[in-house]
């Protein structure tokens, strides 16, 4: 993301902003100004001798009366909420909108149907504040299927669209727990019970409750989904944040095995559905968390992987992204020429990851992004050939090189393998990951892929030893 407000990370680099096309990427909003347009939020503000305003964002009632001004004067939509229900911000939400956007506007995933269509989206957990449906219709002109189990979330839900005529006809609200009778379920659930993997309660065959496989019908067909997971594991861990009270229920909040268990079942989900959405996407909560759920979906196959980092004050939430359709062009490319042979070290390993380990998730990292990879676990090394298609495609984004020059060196020079990883243990904990240009026309391809090696090898290796 980029421009509006900074903030400094602890080791002095600076931080992401929040997203540029937010309507407070600007400036933050102007609680004075609010309280003097709408006499309910003015009780809750406060100004300092300096005339500085403020909320106290500890009190649920001044955030959610917040909310609630900001949604009606910027947006245009009529809101509310019970006490005790979820409290969203609308700056921190309006970033996962936006970079959503990002994404379906970005040429790497082809567009599933004609591009003049209406984009339809997928809130899994959508609450009783409909945040993300509402802010998508209103801004974009998106529509949604928003989801949940609960009866309140689903009765307020239901309340906030039909609140809003100018939006009602692009919002659905799904019962999660009527899942669709399909036939494609009933066989998954079948083969489930025939291998005991599904647990009988009071003597009937219960599964886990569903996320988005049973809940997508037949034939549906939608651009992304969205979540905002239950972070925690229990209810006592999600009020440990004394400065902002946002509310929440347990079934919001909190889920066994917390969000890396709740996003781990979105991503078991989208194996079975990669053909239903063009993009699938998580918040995330903590960074340690999007550390260890890169890999997992690398290890569904997914084609793309992408990671961001939302920014709203001093609170960072990340986001997380990924596809099962072929991209329509070469994504791991760069436009600068790279050097014939680049190398990293891996420090402090953890006793039981070694140079085999390491090897295999490079490999998993090569096959994950489609490019072909012959793996010699005698010598810890790995030799990766592009296609002609991939070949020609990194060539022809080359800015060093003319088309009709690089047509040329594709047909007379680019065959057999392309750039060979090889891992060496240099003492035990510390490994060195050397990576080999055997194609110089492919300069550019190497250098960007090995940079996105190290980053995927450092984020899941050193990630495990602290």
């Amino acid at each position: 993301m980029g421009g509006g407000r900074k903030r400094r990370r602890r080791d002095g680099s600076e931080a992401p902003s929040i997203h540029p096309r937010n309507r407070y990427a600007a400036a933050a909003p102007d609680f004075a100004m609010l309280a003097s347009l709408y006499p309910s939020f003015a009780p809750f503000v406060s100004v300092s001798r300096g005339g500085r305003a403020s909320i106290d964002f500890t009190d649920f009632a001044a955030t959610r009366e917040l909310t609630r001004v900001l949604l009606l004067h910027d947006h245009g939509v009529n809101w509310w909420i019970p006490d005790g229900q979820l409290c969203p911000t609308v700056p921190n939400r309006s970033n996962y909108i936006h970079w959503i956007e990002d994404l379906l506007s970005s040429d790497l995933i082809p567009p599933t149907s004609s591009s003049n269509r209406t984009v339809r989206g997928f809130d899994i957990g959508t609450g009783a504040n409909c945040i993300y449906p509402l802010l998508g219709a209103s801004l974009l002109g998106w529509s949604f299927v928003g989801s949940d189990v609960t009866d309140v979330a689903l009765e307020w839900a239901k309340k906030n669209v039909e609140s809003n005529p100018q939006l009602s006809d692009l919002i659905e609200i799904r019962n999660a727990n009527k899942m669709s009778c399909s036939s494609e379920f009933e066989a998954v659930v079948g083969q489930a019970v025939r291998e005991n993997t599904l647990e009988p309660v009071d003597g009937v065959v219960r599964s886990k409750p569903s996320i988005l496989f049973g809940v997508v019908k037949d034939n549906e067909s939608f651009d992304f989904c969205m979540c905002n997971p239950p972070f925690f594991e229990s209810i006592e861990e999600a009020g440990l944040n004394p400065k902002t009270s946002c509310g929440g229920t347990a079934e919001e909040m909190v889920c066994p095995g917390g969000e890396q268990a709740f996003i781990t079942r979105i991503i078991e989900d989208s194996v079975s559905l990669k053909n239903s959405f063009r993009w699938f996407t998580s918040m995330v909560g903590r960074k340690a968390n999007l550390k260890l759920l890169v890999p997992k979906v690398h290890e569904a196959g997914a084609s793309v992987v992408k990671t961001t980092e939302f920014v709203q004050g001093q609170t960072a939430r990340w986001g997380l992204a990924w596809s099962f359709i072929a991209p329509s062009k070469m994504i791991i490319r760069s436009n600068t020429p790279g050097k014939a042979n680049r190398s990293f070290m891996l420090h402090g390993l953890r006793r039981e990851y070694g140079a085999f380990q390491v090897l295999k998730s490079a490999e998993t990292f090569f096959h994950a992004s489609n490019l072909l990879c012959k793996t010699n676990s005698s010598l810890f090394s790995i030799d990766i050939t592009l296609s002609d298609e991939q070949a020609q495609a990194a060539m022809l984004h080359d800015e060093y090189g003319s088309v009709e020059g690089n047509s040329t060196k594709l047909h007379s020079g680019v065959t057999g393998a392309s750039f060979r990883i090889s891992v060496f243990e240099q003492m035990p904990g510390t490994l060195l990951v050397r990576g080999s240009l055997l194609n110089k026309e492919l300069s550019g391809i190497f250098s960007s892929t090995f940079s996105q090696l190290e980053d995927t090898l450092k984020m899941e290796f050193l990630s495990k030893a602290r």
